[in-house]
């Protein structure tokens, strides 16, 4: 029963949201890090995002919902991917302490915590999941994150998750046709 409950986003809960916070690794990726250097010494890092929550996190910002990134590891993959999802309120902090990062962006926007959603997987996340009015989960999170979250994806961090988190809020707000349709029509009328 518990976890049919948090499978599910109440409307009212979701009508509030105006941001959604997301973390990186283990949530936008499957945590793992690809490291190497060029022949010239230079430090590559790779890692592996889900194309599903791109389109996700599009389908969220067509409804008007702020998309934002908060991580505990500083990576040039990660500006990489936020500038690729027009997200522009990408913060990392190689502390992990994002507790700080979340509390002034609340404040800068004007929300309180209950307009704000995370979406993460792992203890550093923990501090701000028990101010957030929408606590979420990939399904592979640790299992203090998952006692934590209103609801808890049936998909692992890097494999969609987040794209079916975008999905359940937009469905629990009544807009998921719509933000669908809309999607559509603009790939129809660039023909």
């Amino acid at each position: 029963m518990l976890e049919t409950a948090r499978r599910s986003i109440s409307r009212r809960t979701a009508a509030g949201v105006r941001l959604v916070v997301l973390d990186v690794d283990g949530v936008l990726t499957d945590g793992g890090i690809y490291l190497g250097a060029t022949g010239a010494g230079e430090k590559v890092e790779m890692k592996r995002y889900e194309i599903t929550d791109g389109l996700g996190i599009h389908l969220l910002q067509n409804a008007g919902i702020q998309v934002a990134i908060v991580t505990g590891r500083e990576s040039l993959s990660v500006r990489l991917r936020a500038d690729e999802l027009q997200i522009t309120e990408c913060h990392q902090d190689g502390t992990a302490n994002k507790l700080p990062i979340v509390r002034a962006l609340v404040e800068r926007l004007g929300l309180s915590w209950k307009e704000v959603a995370f979406v993460s997987d792992d203890l550093a996340d923990i501090p701000v999941l028990r101010r957030v009015g929408l606590a979420a989960a990939v399904a592979n999170a640790v299992p203090e994150v998952r006692a934590l979250a209103h609801w808890v994806a049936t998909r692992r961090g890097g494999h969609g998750a987040v794209r079916e988190f975008a999905e359940q809020l937009l469905r629990a707000r009544g807009e998921w046709s719509v933000s669908v349709e809309s999607y559509l029509r603009e790939r129809e009328e660039a023909t």
